[in-house]
């Protein structure tokens, strides 16, 4: 019975991921987008999980192991980040680039509808999609952002984005990795081992760097930092979504979260114990609301 299912439904068998990538008609011309896929190229379902700021797609592994028997998932690389291509003007590191940037990648997937992880720019970048007439995004996960951020988180985050570190070996660069993302909650050494391994790239002389270009940092330095609230947006958004937020966090406040399950999609909220901002979502316990959500609203 199981080799009759395999054969109706290719997506049932767990693949490994691949790496593939999609030309992008950028403000300024054409570049390279890349992506993991995991599961089967043919299933229908589709998950698009998009990453933070500073990170990239291989941080939603685990999610995308976990769920590749069910999915199509999906896990970009923002410009500037990992194995895409960096922007000459950094300006253009900006959120309707990203938006333009998903829309090409869900066109290239051949499906109309997507489901949506977003960690935080994550968030924003499927927040702003989704609030848009005909989006494509049919149902939402966001992870510790919503439609109002406080300067103070802001100021923390632009205290060490565009920095640009060189490190002697995985070991030094673990140890800095350990500091800024203490808030994440990861719990086990082989996931900051492994946080780490796709954190970094050669650097020449021996040496590690971060995997991203320094200047996304210039838009979001650019002028004075403050609150960022964007509500409007929020109250476009349609489709079913779900609200994740690290119990310490300092970006998505408690407030912020609780009035978002009061306006616009009225989203559910889930809090993660032992999380700030924002959850790294490699623990099974935080899989499995993801993964229960979306069997439950399918």
């Amino acid at each position: 019975m199981s080799g009759i299912l395999t054969k109706l439904m290719p997506w049932r068998r767990t693949q490994e991921p691949r790496q593939k990538f999609v030309k992008v008609l950028g403000p300024r011309g054409f570049y390279r987008l890349a992506y993991v896929e995991w599961g089967a190229s043919d299933n229908p379902r589709v998950l698009v999980c998009v990453h933070g700021l500073t990170r990239l797609g291989r941080d939603f592994d685990d999610v995308a192991r976990a769920l590749s028997g069910s999915y199509r998932v999906i896990c970009p690389d923002m410009p500037g980040r990992g194995e895409s291509d960096w922007f000459e003007h950094k300006m253009d590191y900006a959120t309707p680039n990203y938006v333009a940037a998903c829309a090409t990648l869900i066109a290239r997937l051949g499906v109309d509808t997507v489901d949506w992880l977003g960690t935080s720019m994550g968030g924003i970048v499927g927040m702003t999609m989704a609030s848009l007439p005909n989006a494509p995004i049919k149902r939402m996960v966001i992870n510790d952002v919503g439609p109002f951020i406080p300067k103070s988180a802001l100021e923390r985050i632009a205290s060490y984005t565009g920095a640009d570190p060189r490190f002697a070996d995985l070991a030094e660069a673990e140890a800095t990795i350990r500091k800024l993302a203490a808030p994440f909650g990861i719990r086990r050494d082989e996931h900051w081992q492994r946080l780490t391994r796709i954190s970094t790239r050669p650097a020449g002389n021996g040496k590690l760097r971060l995997h991203y270009d320094p200047g996304i940092a210039i838009p979001f330095k650019a002028g004075p930092i403050t609150d960022a609230a964007f509500w409007p947006v929020w109250d476009s958004i349609k489709c079913r979504v779900l609200v994740l937020r690290g119990a310490e966090s300092d970006l998505l406040t408690a407030a912020t979260a609780k009035e978002m399950t009061e306006r616009g999609p009225k989203a559910e909220l889930v809090e993660i114990l032992g999380c700030g901002h924002a959850p790294a979502l490699m623990e099974e316990d935080q899989i499995a609301v993801i993964r229960n959500w979306l069997a439950r609203t399918a």
